[in-house]
């Protein structure tokens, strides 16, 4: 591959891990919070908590699989590694690609609810119109597209500081009802497991982004050491912000109304403080807008990295030499985005996307865990966490099949 057809390494630790702050930040709470609160109810926090415990023993997986194979194919170069299965390397990446085009259309629909605020124009207008957007700006650079993301990142975290702050001043000087966060061990029980692990599905996806900044390893500045780094900054970060949040939705707001809003966040501003809720609406649509871009730039990468490497056919690898990103991966990317925004529920695009991944974790995991076994480089750590990382996968996804 010449100079001039390969993708610009222009990217630093900063960048990278806003990229994926931004990622799981404006693909998760600023559309789902309500649809968690819908299968959890009081129990919200614990759905986000038991997530985030799933999510990360397979962010260890890929921290280290980053370090030793910074390919923006990913998790197709991951599997083929360690598990030496071409076929099944093929289809991880088909279903990563697709995961990552369903998550992109579960942001487009999402979009819709918060711009109510502003437009009365059709769903189906606003989504072409975005996602028609957003697909040219993934185009025209990634360094552009970046920086964007990194603005439009802050401005989301700036958001849920805002609820955090509303949410505080209407229960300081109030007892906080820790109990009720967590799950009781009785099935009759409304704070049983069940509403935890059925909200925590959905929560699940509010943490999927972090595998995305895999595919951004050839356009990244020393990615042996940056892309590790990054991920943990980006979920540690995006951790602490959701159980905040979570917890203040619950309490500022009965739970009914929390579950059926299609803006959650700007209605917490809305009941809970004087401040215009358009504000909290607008600072929205940026996060939405944010995750959405990325997702795009996300699945290009994944056909141009497969079309490298043999997996995909070889024009979704080609470079065009003035904005130095795969073009028609690309264009190609925002057509199917479209379609699937248009056609499918967003919960039911949320558990299409989360169980796509739970499978890819899964395998990502299998396959550390057997590179570690077959190098016997690592120690007991290096074998257990993986494999510890695989089983919840599995076991996650099978109770969502069973449930």
């Amino acid at each position: 591959m010449t100079e001039q057809n390969q993708l610009l390494r222009s990217l630093s630790l900063f960048e990278i891990s806003f990229y994926g702050i931004g990622t799981i930040l404006g693909a998760g709470i600023y559309v789902l919070l309500g649809k968690v609160a819908n299968e959890s109810g009081m129990v919200t926090p614990s759905a986000f908590l038991l997530s985030t415990f799933i999510v990360s023993f397979s962010a260890y997986s890929y921290a280290h699989m980053s370090r030793r194979f910074p390919s923006s194919a990913g998790e197709a170069v991951y599997i083929m590694e360690g598990l030496n299965s071409r076929q099944l390397s093929a289809l991880t990446g088909v279903a990563i690609a697709l995961s990552g085009i369903v998550s992109a259309a579960t942001i487009a629909r999402g979009f819709t609810g918060y711009f109510a605020f502003f437009s009365t124009l059709p769903p189906w207008v606003l989504i072409i119109l975005l996602v028609t957007t957003l697909t040219a700006l993934a185009a025209w650079g990634v360094k552009q597209s970046v920086t964007m993301a990194v603005i439009t990142t802050l401005l989301e975290i700036a958001g849920l500081i805002l609820v955090l702050i509303v949410g505080s001043d209407q229960i300081q000087g109030k007892e906080i009802p820790w109990r009720q966060f967590l799950p009781s061990t009785d099935p009759n029980n409304n704070h049983s497991f069940i509403p935890v692990i059925s909200g925590a599905f959905i929560a699940f996806f509010a943490f999927i982004g972090f595998e995305d900044m895999v595919k951004m390893s050839e356009e990244v500045k020393k990615p042996e050491r940056n892309l590790p780094l990054g991920i943990a900054i980006a979920l540690i970060t995006s951790t602490l912000l959701y159980g905040a949040v979570a917890i203040v939705a619950v309490l500022t707001l009965p739970i009914p109304e929390l579950a059926n809003s299609d803006a959650p966040l700007a209605l917490i501003i809305e009941r809970n403080s004087t401040i215009p809720p358009e504000i909290m609406a607008a600072i929205s649509i940026i996060a939405i807008i944010n995750g959405a871009l990325i997702q795009i730039i996300m699945v290009s990468r994944v056909m141009y990295g497969m079309a490298g490497k043999k997996l995909a056919p070889q024009i979704l690898g080609a470079v065009h030499p003035r904005t130095r990103t795969p073009l028609i991966a690309t264009l190609l990317t925002g057509i199917i985005v479209v379609c699937f925004a248009l056609w499918f529920p967003i919960s039911t695009l949320a558990k299409i996307t989360s169980s796509l991944i739970l499978v890819v974790f899964a395998l990502v995991n299998l396959s550390l865990l057997v590179l570690n076994y077959r190098e016997k480089t690592k120690g007991i750590i290096g074998k257990l966490v993986p494999a510890i990382g695989a089983c919840l996968c599995i076991s996650f996804l099978a109770f969502q099949i069973w449930n």
